[in-house]
């Protein structure tokens, strides 16, 4: 349902930049005809540079920045059309610029965040906003008031569909991109909100919501927003590339944490049980890992069918892998036998678990750092009663505090 929006705001927000700063080839003609194009699009004037990137990509199909520009302006211009088939077939070809733009070499974040985007819809490119006709209406009246830059009409437009639907999602965070168009910042950042309310567990509004507060320079509110972003969607690389924005913004990297896990313990035919020693590896070292290798060993014999017995085949569980990890944990920091801390040499990984265990976000950890399809599934439940949990978890761990302003 929002996903024309979602494409029409990367193109705002994104567009310009990467084909304004591009070395191009070609004649003087050539270069002022794209110099147009840039200038037309830097004014909004999105519908009105559609036809000069149409010429320009004629002329030069193998300029990757303008197929990004004209693929970029064909889903703006598919807003405008009533025929729904028709809007299908300019988002499909819009689909199909943004791959060969992909092949030419184009790497931005805007060309992956649209293709991305784009990709979610059908295969012929057609969306529907509600089963409600009236609803679906009133959204399709507003996406094309917000396409001609009318955005007072299409503020009146989504907000008829909220009055419709009061858990129209889109509605509300389509108002809110209205009112980020019409620089009224406050209304945007309420809106925002509000849609993050009605659907909590879709980034979108977060991020839209920080990238207006990076803008406006309020980067300790933005890198919150920024944060529950991912916590709302953590297997979506969009809102993690919006972290991203947010530290290169602030002059910062998000820390990469990440526990590499020796295989400790393997079990042949179901009965033998081998033990894998790293050659490097210290005695506490080994000790804290075949422990970790012994208790999975044990969830996928007999615990996960204890644990989970409306599950007809094992997984890999957030429970498995966090009561493995805390058994790691838990013997890398015992103290030995004199009850000193021990005085074996450092192990970054161990390390680093033993902060994290110290922490109590252990559970965090395995599902925003350490996930994979199976622990992925034990995520919506967990973030239903943990929000606030999986943000003290990125704040504290991935992403470094917002620098101090400079001081005048």
């Amino acid at each position: 349902m929002r996903a024309l929006k979602v494409l029409t705001c990367f193109i705002i927000i994104f567009l310009l930049i990467p084909i304004a700063s591009a070395q191009t080839d070609g004649d003087a003609a050539y270069k002022a005809e794209r110099a147009h194009a840039i200038e037309l699009y830097g004014a909004q004037k999105y519908l009105e540079a559609l036809p000069v990137f149409e010429d320009l990509a004629s002329k030069n199909p193998k300029d990757d920045l303008v197929l990004l520009g004209l693929a970029a302006c064909l889903v703006n211009h598919s807003a405008t059309l009533s025929d729904a088939e028709a809007a299908g077939k300019e988002r499909v070809r819009a689909k199909e610029l943004l791959i060969k733009a992909q092949e030419l070499g184009n790497k931005s974040q805007l060309l992956q965040n649209l293709l991305e985007t784009i990709q979610k819809l059908p295969t012929s490119g057609q969306m529907k906003f509600s089963e409600n006709p009236a609803v679906d209406d009133a959204m399709r009246a507003g996406e094309a008031a917000f396409a001609r830059r009318d955005f007072d009409e299409a503020i009146t437009d989504y907000s008829k569909a909220l009055d419709l639907d009061p858990k129209n999602y889109g509605a509300a965070l389509f108002v809110g991109d209205s009112y980020f168009q019409k620089k009224d910042f406050p209304n945007a950042g309420h809106w925002y909100g509000r849609a993050s309310e009605i659907n909590p567990n879709v980034e979108t509004p977060y991020r839209y919501y920080a990238d207006m507060l990076i803008k406006n320079g309020d980067m300790e509110l933005a890198r919150t927003k920024s944060i529950q972003a991912v916590v709302a969607e953590p297997y979506n690389p969009i809102p993690w590339r919006g972290l991203a924005a947010w530290a290169n913004a602030n002059h910062v990297q998000l820390i990469r944490v990440h526990i590499n896990i020796p295989e400790s313990v393997s079990q042949t035919d179901g009965k033998n049980t081998n033990f894998n020693i790293q050659p490097r590896e210290s005695t506490k070292a080994t000790a804290a890992w075949a422990g970790y290798g012994l208790a999975r060993m044990l969830w996928r014999t007999e615990k996960f069918k204890q644990t989970f017995p409306q599950e007809r085949e094992y997984r890999h569980s957030l429970a498995e892998e966090s009561a493995a990890l805390d058994i790691a944990a838990q013997t890398w920091a015992r103290p030995d036998a004199k009850g000193e801390p021990s005085a074996e040499r450092a192990d970054p990984d161990l390390d680093l678990l033993a902060k994290i265990y110290a922490a109590g976000m252990i559970e965090p950890y395995v599902l925003v750092n350490g996930a994979d399809q199976g622990i992925a599934a034990d995520y919506p439940a967990y973030r239903d009663n943990n929000r606030t949990k999986l943000e003290q978890y990125l704040g504290q761990f991935v992403v470094p505090p917002t620098p101090p302003k400079p001081t005048p």
